[in-house]
């Protein structure tokens, strides 16, 4: 029997009132959160007012130290480890958070994101300097937010996107703010005269072993960038179908994050590996050691939210690392995450080689000037 002619406002009325609540719900997450990170701030202004003065990146390391306990959290609760904290968020608030590379993302906001923030923010009570740490936070910050918000968008929780996902574009102003400050920010000076500095530009490539070495894993890890980049355009060669069926199955995952990931390497960390090559090779590259930190944190967080979330049990069987190639998955890409810090460490411990080569006065000038 066909319904009434009364009940079909009803059921109308019934769908209205769904969708109304529906909105509401995710609206009211995105108030509570902006009152309390407004309220925060105000509390930190109020108790911290010279430091903030001294430095307003003060405040956005301690309100950003909260949200990465709160992320922390999160990240606890969805592997069951902690029950009932933050359901509610998680659920009409971000609910991409619970996705696996959400939730590493989450473990790795938790954990070395909040090691910095309270390293950088007592280095500005101590008026001391933190543009080291501060560079490896801003690629590890960009990074995560330049796969992690279009991947909402493009992928298969593109239908669930809540009010907060706008909160969360907002995030994105602070690491262009935060990192024009920071490379604003004076180098640590060096100890290096312009006599060594020419000394050590002096050697060839083969009496600088080290630096012959990272070459080496440059060009290698740009064609393994390269490869994996063609994989996700769906290459339709042999060894990118073996690849991404017995080696990396995650990358055909449609949460999108993985590919995103891919295009993120292959269009940004390809044109860096072939620069910081000819960095090694030519001498007076002073721009290298700067950004050896911040590419060093973009792949750091990068390699850990992508190979957490290809094992990960959120991760759909079909879609996670098979157990036969476990080994291969884990090394190679555990190699491709250490090398930017091996170059970043290199960087920062004998930087002469990247400073601008001054001509060391002759003893006539020296004359000239006592006179």
């Amino acid at each position: 029997m066909g319904a009434g002619p009364g009940e079909r406002p009803c059921k109308q009325k019934s769908l209205s009132s769904r969708a109304v609540r529906k909105m509401k719900l995710p609206l009211f997450v995105v108030l509570t959160s902006a009152l309390i990170l407004g309220l925060l701030f105000l509390a930190v202004y109020s108790l911290s007012h010279g430091e903030i003065t001294y430095d307003p990146l003060y405040a956005v390391f301690v309100i950003f130290s909260f949200t990465s306990v709160v992320d922390l959290v999160i990240a606890l609760q969805e592997d069951g480890y902690m029950m009932g904290f933050m359901d509610f968020y998680t659920k009409e608030g971000e609910p991409y958070l619970r996705t696996a590379h959400g939730i590493f993302i989450c473990y790795w906001d938790g954990t070395v994101h909040y090691l910095l923030y309270l390293t950088m923010a007592g280095a500005i009570r101590k008026r001391k300097r933190y543009r080291n740490l501060g560079l490896y936070w801003l690629g590890s910050f960009a990074m995560s937010l330049l796969v992690f918000l279009p991947g909402n968008i493009l992928g298969k929780y593109s239908s669930e996107m809540r009010p907060t996902f706008f909160l969360a574009i907002l995030y994105m102003l602070v690491p262009c703010w935060a990192g024009m400050r920071i490379f604003n920010q004076s180098r640590a000076p060096t100890s290096y005269t312009p006599d060594m500095v020419q000394e050590e530009q002096k050697k060839s490539l083969l009496q600088r072993p080290a630096d012959l070495a990272l070459i080496v894993y440059l060009i290698f890890a740009a064609l393994f960038t390269v490869f994996r980049g063609l994989v996700v355009l769906d290459c339709p060669t042999d060894a990118c179908f073996i690849y991404i069926y017995q080696y990396e199955p995650y990358l055909r995952d449609p949460v999108a994050y993985p590919k995103l990931q891919m295009l993120m390497y292959l269009f940004y960390a390809l044109p860096f590996y072939c620069l910081a090559a000819y960095a090694l090779a030519f001498p007076g590259c002073s721009w290298l050691p700067d950004w050896a930190l911040v590419f060093a944190g973009a792949i750091g967080q990068a390699q850990f939210s992508h190979m957490g979330a290809s094992m990960h049990m959120r991760t759909p069987f079909t879609y996670r690392v098979p157990e036969d190639t476990w080994a291969t998955f884990f090394l190679s890409n555990l190699l491709l995450a250490l090398g930017p810090h091996l170059l970043a460490f290199r960087c920062l411990w004998r930087p002469a080689f990247f400073l601008h080569a001054a001509l060391p006065s002759s003893p006539q000038d020296q004359g000239k000037k006592q006179q």
